[in-house]
């Protein structure tokens, strides 16, 4: 008689682990498996995606923040 050896692992496409397949989440572009220890850590992206996506610096300012060009200085800071 056969032995089944049913696997339900997947490989996270973020870190690279095999996790289960029913503890993940999927990519939010693709739609590829990310394991649940990525996605509790913030990444919502795979790998793949990314590497395509803009780069922010982590220090811009929001596009419609306000400016403090041309103000004067706040008197004790």
């Amino acid at each position: 008689m056969i032995e089944l050896r049913e696997r339900d692992a997947m490989v996270c496409r973020a870190c690279g682990r095999e996790e289960r397949a029913s503890e993940g989440y999927p990519c939010a572009d693709c739609g590829r498996f990310i394991c649940n220890m990525c996605n509790m850590r913030g990444v919502t992206l795979c790998a793949d995606c990314a590497s395509k996506a803009p780069m922010k610096p982590a220090d811009a300012a929001p596009p419609n923040a306000p400016s403090d060009a041309g103000k004067a200085p706040t008197p004790g800071a």
